[in-house]
């Protein structure tokens, strides 16, 4: 159970290991000829009993994916957590004890380097990334490597879902290019990722390896739903920050989100029907964010599908669509592209 760590957990009980650092070698290679980056010497991570559990929902934000392990940060108190590919918890402390722990230990299991393409997938509010299981798997074929992104959607901002998506992209060295595929308020957590470039003193700047993206039900325009219950507390209470980000202070988070420079589709739910199938989102939607909501200028290719907002990602289809988008950068065929363009805005 301890993978032969015994003798150090006996040592921290007694004392004598308080000055130990875990390092990693520059030097230390792994399968295929990829060099570990250097970890800097750190305080030993707690004792640590390897132990199950959901692989963080609401609560913990992914701030390094690589093949399926991944390292959390806790939404309410601010600590980091390694999970292997199971879900079982190998490390908890700062962000670095965990990352110069999992170094040690993709080196011990051998775990194979990055390469090649990747798609990074980002589920909406009140989801976990489970929901995004269909869309993933069908993208993960051949040559491309499937990123599965969680985050503490509702108990976080944009911003601070932004800065978290940022060190991900930051740890996914050998990775040549990066796609995204995004459900509702995952595309504006994207948007935000983008929009800090034009910041003051930006934290990081846009990742260049970025080349497509299909957002799927984006509120891209904000969405009334959320305004209509911006006083209500449980309301609050359930979407959090980001949430109150779409409900009271739109225009100031539309502010910071940017249109993206590279090719992205839309894919909106609806009902074929005026009214659509929610009376209080105006005119037809697909139950959440109204079809005008989700356009955005620029969009190198749009479509409508009859569907609701949550079944999308269920929906073969979709997945069809997608995946075809990734590929060849329109959803059905380059003859029936439909783009926004992108001086909508301004007509």
């Amino acid at each position: 159970m301890f993978s032969g760590r015994l003798p150090v957990v006996y040592l921290l009980v007694l004392g004598g290991a308080t000055s130990l650092a875990l390092t990693a070698s520059s030097e230390d290679v792994a399968p295929g000829g990829d060099i570990i980056p250097a970890v800097a010497a750190v305080t030993p991570a707690p004792i640590n009993l390897p132990s199950a559990t959901l692989g963080g929902t609401q609560f913990w934000s992914d701030e390094l994916v690589y093949c399926d392990w991944r390292i959390q940060r806790n939404a309410l108190t601010g600590h980091y957590r390694l999970l292997d590919d199971r879900d079982y918890r190998r490390a908890w402390g700062t962000f670095e004890q965990c990352q110069a722990e999992f170094a040690r230990l993709r080196k011990e299991l051998s775990l194979p380097k990055l390469s090649g393409r990747a798609v990074i997938t980002l589920h909406g509010l009140g989801r976990s990334r489970d929901s995004m299981n269909l869309l993933g798997t069908r993208l993960a074929a051949g040559d491309i490597t499937w990123i599965n992104v969680s985050y503490a959607s509702s108990r976080r901002s944009l911003d601070e879902h932004a800065a978290s998506l940022a060190r991900v992209l930051e740890g996914l060295e050998g990775i040549e290019r990066i796609d995204f595929v995004c459900h509702s308020l995952g595309n504006l957590v994207v948007r935000r990722y983008l929009g800090e470039a034009s910041q003051d003193e930006p934290r990081w700047q846009t990742d260049p390896r970025i080349k497509r993206m299909v957002m799927i039900g984006p509120p891209n325009n904000g969405a009334q739903l959320a305004r209509i219950f911006k006083d209500n507390q449980f309301f609050g209470l359930v979407t959090g920050p980001s949430g109150k980000q779409l409900a009271t202070s739109w225009e100031e988070t539309e502010a910071s989100l940017a249109i993206p420079e590279f090719e992205f589709g839309i894919i909106a739910g609806g009902t074929g029907l005026a009214n659509g199938a929610n009376p209080i989102v105006p005119g037809d939607d697909d139950l959440v964010v109204g079809i005008e909501e989700t356009k955005l200028p620029g969009a190198h290719d749009f479509l409508i599908v009859p569907s609701l907002h949550g079944r999308m990602l269920r929906s073969e289809a979709v997945a069809t669509h997608v995946d075809r988008f990734l590929r060849n950068g329109h959803f059905r065929s380059a003859a029936e592209r439909e783009p926004l363009p992108a001086n909508a805005a301004a007509e």
